[in-house]
């Protein structure tokens, strides 16, 4: 237990000082003077895509009804199997009631006192 709140507390330590580096170069960069504008060129034209011939697809006969779908044969039937019969349940035993009243704790009378003389 020891061993793993020493590995977080390191990690911990370690995810802060990282995130340290990260927030000091956001404030280096925020503090920078603007960039200058960098002069655009203008781009040459795209090439024409050349028109080129379309393939013909050749065309295939059609038959006018797909064949007829090959019949299943009959399964056999199964013999019919036993019905298993189980015993009736014994019956379960009652549960005893748990009483709801305290008894009374029996008070003790405290013993004589030595007389004096």
């Amino acid at each position: 237990m020891g061993y793993f709140n020493c590995f977080a507390l390191g990690f911990f330590v370690a995810l802060s000082l990282a995130s340290i580096d990260v927030g000091v170069a956001a404030r280096h960069l925020q503090q920078l003077p603007p960039m200058p504008t960098l002069p655009t060129t203008t781009l040459p034209p795209f090439p024409s895509i050349p028109n080129l011939p379309q393939p013909s697809i050749p065309s295939f006969p059609r038959p006018g009804a797909l064949p007829p779908l090959p019949t299943m044969p009959a399964l056999p039937t199964l013999p019919s199997v036993p019905r298993a019969t189980l015993p009736p349940l014994p019956s379960m035993p009652s549960i005893p009631t748990i009483p709801t009243t305290i008894p009374s704790i029996p008070f003790f009378s405290p013993p004589p006192s030595p007389s004096s003389p």
